[in-house]
């Protein structure tokens, strides 16, 4: 499907939105560059460029339509090598204030893996802020939504209601290792396998100066997905989509200082700082790097299926 870019015309009505660009199918090869960088996480990962992503089978387009990104799962990573061949990629376009809604039907799961769709600056992090909307690691079930960013920001729902349990509320990536302020996600079949059993769903995530930053998801079969997220409809209002999952309010930091225009990044890493952490506690075998570089076939689930990402401006 063919990039759908709007006129960027203002929104008629208060707090609704209208689409800015939609991205599905092929044009994700058009609207995203693959990135080739050593991991910034230290993760047992080798990302790799376009024409060998598709030449090996990681990212295509499916028969019924999905992109899709998978790790390498049928090769042993030989000495020398980075790690496993896997994707990474950052979208064309920076945002600021904006809607972005996913519609997602399997992401990466197992031993080892550590999956993210999240935004970022593209000046000197972490001055210009991130936002993690989905991220999880190795078997667990549950996503966490985070905000990363310079000092003075904290995670504070400003009194608004919401459906996630927060973590930590510093949001200073220099301190408590980087862990940012957090929100676990609660609702059924958030993250890891229990989402892909269900036929996927969709995430949501609100930025406003005004209002802060939100995260919104929904199960496939969840009845109360509104109809704008499901049918994918020119104009959204996120203010009727109920108790979002994790509220960060202006109350608790100042939006428009601490995050600048950023770029929207997929990513799947092994290990490193976070999955590789964790990868005992989660009950997965051996060490976690051997475990990369020798099972290959450990990673026939580790990828991201996705129906289309549409950003609202």
């Amino acid at each position: 499907m063919v990039s759908i870019i709007s006129s960027l015309l203002p929104s008629v009505i208060a707090n609704t939105y209208s689409l800015s660009r939609s991205t599905s199918g092929t044009s994700f090869f058009d609207d995203f560059v693959f990135q080739t960088f050593a991991d910034p996480t230290h993760g047992t990962v080798n990302y790799v460029n376009q024409s060998t992503a598709m030449n090996e089978g990681l990212a295509y387009v499916s028969q019924d339509g999905q992109f899709v990104m998978s790790a390498d799962s049928t090769r042993v990573v030989q000495p020398g090598q980075r790690g496993r061949d896997s994707i990474r990629i950052a979208s064309k376009d920076s945002y600021l204030d904006s809607v972005m809604v996913l519609d997602l039907t399997h992401m990466p799961t197992g031993c080892a893996t550590w999956p993210a769709w999240w935004t970022v600056t593209r000046g000197a992090w972490p001055a210009g802020g991130e936002i993690d909307i989905i991220e999880g690691v190795n078997t667990r079930s549950y996503n966490i939504g985070s905000l990363h960013t310079s000092a003075g920001c904290y995670e504070d729902s400003g009194g608004q209601a919401m459906t996630g349990t927060p973590g930590n509320t510093n949001c200073d990536a220099h301190v408590n290792y980087n862990s940012g302020c957090n929100v676990a996600f609660s609702k059924a079949n958030n993250y890891g396998q229990p989402f892909n059993n269900a036929g996927g769903g969709w995430y949501a995530m609100r930025r406003s100066n005004q209002y802060g930053i939100m995260m919104w998801f929904w199960s496939r079969q969840d009845a109360s997905v509104p109809d704008d997220v499901r049918d994918g409809s020119f104009t959204i209002n996120p203010d009727a989509w109920g108790e979002p999952e994790a509220v960060f309010s202006p109350s608790g930091c100042d939006i428009s200082s601490h995050f600048d225009a950023h770029e929207i990044v997929f990513d799947l890493t092994f290990c490193g700082d976070f999955a590789g952490v964790d990868y005992a506690a989660c009950g997965c075998p051996g060490n976690c790097t051997d475990f990369v570089k020798n099972n290959p076939s450990a990673f026939e689930e580790a990828y991201w299926a996705i129906n289309s990402l549409k950003t609202y401006v």
